[in-house]
């Protein structure tokens, strides 16, 4: 696996906070307008006690009718306008959400396909996932709660304002709880961050066992594995239990606490404001303007621990996309970049080449050197762990090398903006990867905009075109997930095909027949001795008669090249060449051994005697 060096460079990790506040900012003018809304909600909601109390003194009891209605009609129609503004408010909150979470998935999932593979090789799909989904998602819930929060301060600032005005005696018995509510708000939120933390990690890890188990359903199944993987989640969902349900207990000893105090002050209130009134210090109306606002405080109280919870769980998963998007893609286009020469034939050298995934460790290719000259097939053989899909990838800059330099036609690869070189490199690995969609889309991935006639040209050249045919919608036959759907020789020619149609300067095929059945097998080499004529092809493979295609033969071992020649010359001469003709062939036959053939049996044959000993 990749080293970090390789992978990419990540920037000092941002305060949760700091995140929160650069995703909303660009929104600041709906933001303000749901300010607005929630300031216009807050001033109609605190003057409905103060309304109460006109209406109550000097309608009921100064017992004019004329003066009863007329409070009642002002308090509907404030009524009217709390209504509207939190509609507007609430509109406007989740429209601020909902952009901020669509823009936020956007700039992960951009950043992701811009981030290297070696950064791909050691993080876990499912904690990817659960980044975009369950990490966003606390986000998006955490700014739908930002008015109601402003709202809800608002409240308590103004009631705060209004008792001290109207009683300050009663305003001291009814507030004198706020110190002990905000020490108490302030331990619930040191308290709850961590085991946040913990429960979205969780959430990860139930994450990846629901997407590896999916992805890989076929090994599941085969294996008979469904009770070990079931048994797998169960472990997993039940630590989400425990975190979740921690976070339940901590949260279950401070709400009592918010309930509690604002009762202690309104029978504070009660008590001491019913003696004023007997005293006739106040009137019945005040007492029930004073009682209102009291009770009006309790709501916003009671929110403050679900709003502190809820923040703390938006802080840690903006904490967690973070890491993501600050974790800069080591391999990016040069500030100075240079391009192919026009009419280039696909020349491609490997100069003092060292490769290592882990720094420090035994390099993979070693002052490897390579040149294959334009419009020449070239076959690399090897041992298994040789470095040959190595090169494959390294051409391509999914890595960068150590030491040493790849040039394409003169230029070096890193010298070339990314979509100009994976453009001119064509590549057909083992590990087939089809997309759900119709089998023409698939063939014209990488230009979507071809001509129907060149799609079915690139599935004819790969013998696709026959199969295709036979299919219920042709071309238009959706096939499932990643393929599977199709054989295995199906899917790979159609990853030929469009490899084929993307029309590279360099082709690379790594194993690109091993998933074919034998009797096909002839005619996809029939198809691609004639697209490879006059490109720069360089064939990854073991089977002699896909070998022969090669107009040289390669033989890479110890991370460098070890010997050259046609696949006859190498036969005849070199022994370790037989050696890992034959080792393929036995892992062939073990692997598949429907499919090994008379080709495989004299190279089991071959090995043999090249391990006999010589009689002297």
């Amino acid at each position: 696996m990749p080293g970090e060096p390789q992978s990419a460079s990540r920037s000092k990790p941002r305060s949760g906070w700091v995140v929160l506040w650069e995703a909303v900012r660009p929104h600041w003018v709906l933001t303000l307008l749901g300010v607005i809304a929630g300031l216009a909600w807050t001033a109609a909601k605190v003057s409905v006690p103060t309304l109460t109390r006109l209406a109550i003194d000097r309608g009921i009891i100064g017992r004019q009718h004329g003066a009863l209605l007329h409070w009642a009609l002002v308090i509907m129609a404030v009524g009217v306008v709390q209504g509207l503004a939190a509609g507007a408010r609430r509109y406007l909150a989740f429209d601020v959400a909902y952009r901020t979470e669509a823009e936020l998935r956007e700039r992960l999932f951009l950043h992701l396909l811009r981030l290297p593979f070696a950064f791909h090789d050691r993080m876990q799909t499912g904690q990817l996932m659960s980044r975009a989904a369950t990490d966003l998602q606390q986000v998006q819930q955490f700014i739908v709660m930002i008015p109601i929060t402003i709202g809800n301060a608002l409240i308590a600032v103004s009631v705060a304002v209004l008792l001290l005005s109207i009683n300050a005696g009663l305003a001291v018995l009814a507030l004198g709880t706020l110190p002990f509510i905000n020490l108490f708000a302030k331990r619930f939120s040191s308290r709850v961050h961590p085991v946040s933390m913990n429960l979205q990690q969780e959430l990860a890890g139930v994450a990846i066992v629901v997407e590896e188990t999916v992805t890989g359903i076929r090994a599941v199944k085969g294996f008979g594995a469904e009770a070990i993987q079931d048994a797998e989640l169960d472990r997993r969902t039940g630590r989400v239990y425990d975190r979740a349900m921690e976070a339940a207990r901590i949260r279950a000893r401070f709400m009592p606490i918010l309930d509690f105090f604002p009762a202690v002050g309104l029978v504070a209130v009660l008590w001491y404001g019913g003696h004023q009134v007997l005293a006739h210090h106040l009137t019945v109306g005040g007492l029930v303007e004073f009682t209102s606002y009291v009770v009006m405080l309790i709501v916003p109280l009671r929110m403050t621990g679900m709003l502190v919870a809820q923040a703390q769980r938006a802080v840690v998963s903006a904490q967690r996309v973070d890491e993501i998007l600050s974790t800069e893609p080591t391999i990016v286009d040069p500030a100075d970049p240079r391009q192919l020469p026009p009419g280039g034939g696909g020349e491609v050298r490997f100069e003092q080449v060292t490769f290592s995934y882990v720094p420090g460790a035994r390099p993979v290719l070693d002052a490897m050197d390579l040149a294959i000259r334009p419009g020449e097939a070239v076959a690399l053989v090897g041992a298994t762990a040789c470095g040959k899909t190595t090169v494959a990838r390294l051409i391509p800059r999914f890595y960068d090398v150590d030491s040493g330099r790849i040039l394409i036609d003169g230029v070096d690869v890193r010298d070339l903006v990314l979509t100009d070189l994976r453009s001119a490199v064509g590549l057909v690995f083992e590990d087939t990867f089809l997309f759900s969609d119709t089998i023409a889309a698939n063939i014209a991935f990488a230009r979507p905009d071809a001509p129907f006639d060149q799609i079915r040209e690139a599935a004819r050249l790969a013998g696709a075109d026959e199969f295709i045919g036979q299919m219920p919608e042709g071309y238009d036959t959706q096939i499932g997930e990643r393929g599977f759907s199709l054989s295995g020789g199906q899917r790979q020619r159609i990853a030929i095909a469009r490899a084929f149609l993307a029309d590279p300067r360099v082709l690379i095929l790594d194993d690109a027949t091993s998933s074919v059945d034998p009797t096909k097998e002839h005619e996809i080499r029939d198809a691609l001795a004639d697209v490879m004529r006059g490109r720069s092809t360089i064939v990854i493979a073991h089977r002699p008669a896909t070998i022969a295609l090669a107009d040289r033969v390669l033989l890479l071992d110890e991370g460098r090249i070890a010997a050259e020649g046609t696949h006859e010359q190498l036969l005849a001469t070199n022994e370790r060449y037989r050696e890992v003709l034959a080792r393929a062939a036995e892992e062939r036959r073990e692997r598949r051994p429907d499919d090994y053939d008379e080709e495989d049996q004299d190279a089991a044959r071959m090995a043999r005697a090249a391990s006999a000993p010589v009689e002297g």
